[in-house]
């Protein structure tokens, strides 16, 4: 069998299971895109109008005037502050559109305030959400357009927005170090650009701005309470007073379709350094549609299938060179493309492993051997400057006595300590579990994957539910009985059922989008294309550094 061969031999996509799974993920196909519509509504239709009333677009409509036709925009955190600030009548996106997308055919990462949830105003999220995106561009040597249009931090939260490391003041941190390493910085002022905000504009290469915007340090009622002087937004920090009379912006623009005509055109003009990653192949179909994934992935957690299936529909022509097959095959590792580009893919897998002579070995598992190809796996791909792909589906690494005598901490250090040390660009793809150290090893947000994805079947926590639950209930009902109190089985079942639903909530992928442990939930009929766009960014990079591993146990 040829390794372009990749056979469906374990799954039969016409058996009753494969079909309930299917509708089982109609249901979730709605909820998501229901989701991402009232996401993208911002504030809502009536703020929608407030902004076209100004002779504004919104951030959407800026950034879909922007990238060039018929092209997409790859949007990173949209799900941002989703279900959180609900006391403020909550934040959709955290109040900032970020993504990724061709503006002049060249990959550029766009970062929007929206002016219709509360101002564009700073949430917390809004600032861990624009240092994400930074970050990337940052890593990826990306050329980073800011569309400016925000009230400054939102104050009542000031707290959690001002002093950290991850907080506001990191965003101009950033602006300088991306300057520094010659990342293109282009913003365009198309609103209210106030306070410490207005320092954004002023760290990048070039400056736009809007008649009928303002840039300040200080709006006209501050100065007013502080200096006493009395003036107006046009006359303190419009757009005329920084052509003219202060300098400070580069160009003055009439409206904003003027300034997003002209921002392409200083796109179109840049010249990019060479790139160390490159497609190697033209981009080849999958031999099998993309959409049979949704057959593939099981709805309950615990059934089995084979994660070979799941990557022959995402690579370029089926074709997966498996890497040490029949050596810890709790973890399924090999080259493959994507997009044409070369990658190396580090996947769980969910058969449990029936070998002669041996005890099973149980799928999502990581044991000693397996850890330990996918330590070498992992070292070979830096060393052939190949970007690595992780695919999540993981419980954790085997526990108990057999485990340990075998060495299992060593094999996990080996692999956690490849992955740590990786230059390579890291992509991660969260299917289902993603629990404790297991996540750390298939690198999760903690190993500074360049992006990170997550399918609405994700799971991301220190352990499953069922055991968390447990675990916690019994925790806190031996609290309770310590103090005195007297608890009836009743009581006790519904405060297992009340952690339970405590934990439920918290691994759901939803929140881990929320806190932006994840880049974005996607649709598995979405996949390829996120990889690949994914891929495109990570190719930007001009240089990558050499690897050194450091001190692994052996």
């Amino acid at each position: 069998m040829k390794n372009s061969d990749i056979l469906i031999s374990s799954f039969n996509l016409n058996s009753p299971s494969c079909h309930k799974n299917e509708h089982n993920w109609l249901d979730t196909i709605v909820a998501i895109k229901s989701e991402r519509q009232k996401i993208s509504d911002g504030g809502g239709k009536k703020n929608i109008q407030k902004q076209h009333q100004k002779n504004r677009l919104t951030a959407r409509e800026r950034i879909a005037h922007l990238i060039d036709p018929g092209s997409t925009f790859h949007e990173i955190g949209q799900y941002a502050a989703f279900g959180m600030y609900e006391e403020w009548g909550g934040a959709p996106a955290a109040g900032v559109i970020t993504g990724l997308a061709r503006i002049e055919s060249r990959t550029c990462l766009i970062i929007a305030n929206d002016a219709t949830v509360k101002a564009g105003s700073f949430f917390p999220m809004t600032a861990k959400k624009v240092i994400r995106a930074q970050t990337i561009a940052y890593d990826n040597e990306i050329p980073t357009v800011y569309l400016v249009d925000s009230a400054g931090i939102f104050l009542p939260l000031q707290e959690d927005v001002f002093p950290d490391q991850d907080d506001f003041g990191r965003v101009f941190y950033l602006n300088a170090r991306m300057s520094a390493k010659g990342i293109p910085q282009i913003t365009a002022i198309m609103g209210m650009c106030v306070a410490g905000g207005a320092y954004l504009p002023v760290m990048t290469d070039t400056i736009l701005m809007t008649e009928g915007s303002g840039l300040f340090l200080a709006g006209p009622a501050l100065v007013k309470a502080a200096i006493g002087q009395d003036t107006n937004a046009e006359e303190l920090g419009g757009a005329s007073v920084h052509a003219q009379i202060s300098g400070t912006i580069d160009f003055k623009e009439k409206d904003d379709h003027t300034a997003l005509t002209h921002i392409r055109k200083l796109i179109g003009a840049i010249n990019l350094r060479p790139q160390v990653i490159k497609p190697a192949i033209n981009i080849r179909l999958p031999k099998y549609e993309i959409s049979q994934l949704y057959k593939i992935m099981p709805s309950i957690e615990s059934y089995e299938y084979d994660v070979r299936e799941l990557i022959a529909r995402i690579v370029d022509e089926s074709e997966f060179i498996e890497y040490k097959k029949d050596f810890g095959q709790t973890i399924v590792c090999g080259y493959s493309h994507i997009g044409g580009y070369s990658v190396g893919i580090v996947a769980n897998q969910k058969l449990n492993i029936r070998l002669k002579g041996q005890p099973p070995q149980f799928g999502g598992v990581i044991y000693t051997e397996s850890a330990e190809k996918a330590a070498r796996f992992i070292m070979d791909c830096n060393q052939n400057l190949i970007p690595l792909i992780f695919i999540h589906d993981v419980n954790g690494f085997m526990v108990g006595k057999d485990a340990e005598y075998d060495g299992i901490i060593k094999a996990g250090s080996k692999m956690v300590n490849a992955v740590s040390n990786s230059v390579v660009p890291k992509i991660s793809l969260i299917t289902g579990g993603s629990f404790g150290a297991g996540n750390y090893a298939m690198c999760g947000k903690a190993y500074a994957p360049d992006f990170i994805f997550a399918w609405p079947t994700a799971k991301y926590a220190v352990m499953g539910a069922a055991q968390a639950a447990n675990t916690l209930a019994d925790i806190r009902i031996r609290q309770l009985e310590r103090e005195g109190s007297e608890l009836s089985n009743e009581d006790k079942l519904n405060l297992l059922n009340k952690v339970k639903s405590t934990y439920n909530s918290q691994i759901n992928p939803r929140y881990a989008a929320a806190r932006l442990w994840v880049d974005e939930i996607i649709l598995p009929d979405e996949t390829r294309d996120r990889l690949i766009s994914a891929l495109n960014s990570v190719s930007n990079r001009s240089s990558i550094p050499v690897f050194t591993p450091g001190n692994i146990q052996t």
